[in-house]
């Protein structure tokens, strides 16, 4: 999930290097859409509407292959939803953060009966990490990129982190980096190009590790509930999202006072 919530940031803070990468454009005039979807709850990583060709480009980003429902179906599932929404030609791509053997990640379409839909793959680990490393907000894939010597490319990477002049970006894009490239490099071998005090530093990693936190506060409650009043139904587990760590917190104090379910209704519908 951390992998995720760093190309979501990326893609959200920095949307035209992806625009511009992706599509080997100088597209300038893009409008960053609202990533969630309609019907039932789905949210896809980054989509960007290009004015100036009319069309929509949606992005998904996967650390491996395997998913639920597989991702030939998620993908036409998000087309489906965006043109249903936009009505017009929209470009997908998948970008593969993790380098694997699987040929999941040569699969770029499904195709069942008379079905067909198709999508972009990118595996970061075959493309060339000049482009990547030509803007700051592509470093943290850069560090993913194809590469006959790893180490090199981290000082390459680090090289760049030193050019950024405002603090707050350099922080944020460094720990987008040491997340990313965990991912590819041992830990000891990130902390001696990249300062770990800067990634902690940074508000997207604290960020981060709040909603790590929260995941976990949140699994172990939705556990002790299941255990207590048997299965929490989607309203109720919709609500006990919503809630902040420092209400979950609170939760977890209150629960040994419940008997039944609706003593948890009750108390959420106090915390409004």
């Amino acid at each position: 999930m951390a992998y995720d919530n760093i190309c979501r940031f990326l893609t959200s803070e920095y949307p035209l290097p992806f625009v511009q990468w992706l599509l080997n454009s100088a597209e300038t005039n893009i409008q960053v859409l609202p990533t969630e979807l309609s019907l039932e709850p789905i949210r896809s990583d980054a989509l960007f509407q290009l004015p100036e060709r009319g069309s929509i480009l949606h992005l998904e980003f996967q650390t491996v292959p395997k998913s639920k429902p597989s991702l030939p179906v998620r993908m036409l599932d998000y087309w489906l939803r965006i043109y249903r929404k936009y009505e017009c030609p929209i470009e997908q791509v998948v970008i593969f953060l993790k380098q694997t053997d699987s040929p999941a990640v040569y699969i770029n379409e499904l195709a069942v009966e008379n079905t067909r839909h198709q999508y972009r793959i990118i595996r970061l680990w075959e493309q060339d990490p000049k482009p990547l490393l030509a803007n700051p907000a592509l470093l943290p894939l850069a560090v993913l990129a194809s590469t006959d010597a790893p180490e090199v490319l981290l000082e390459q990477v680090a090289v760049e982190i030193g050019k950024i002049e405002e603090p707050e970006q350099q922080k944020n894009i460094t720990a987008c980096i040491e997340v990313l490239a965990a991912l590819k490099f041992d830990k000891q071998l990130i902390r001696q190009y990249f300062r770990e005090e800067i990634r902690e530093e940074s508000p997207i990693y604290q960020e981060i590790l709040e909603k790590g936190a929260k995941k976990g506060k949140l699994q172990i409650l939705t556990r002790q509930l299941s255990r207590r009043f048997g299965a929490i139904s989607a309203q109720l587990q919709g609500r006990l999202q919503a809630l902040s760590i420092n209400q979950l917190d609170d939760l977890s104090d209150a629960l040994f006072d419940f008997s039944e379910i609706s003593d948890l209704a009750v108390w959420l519908q106090n915390q409004q």
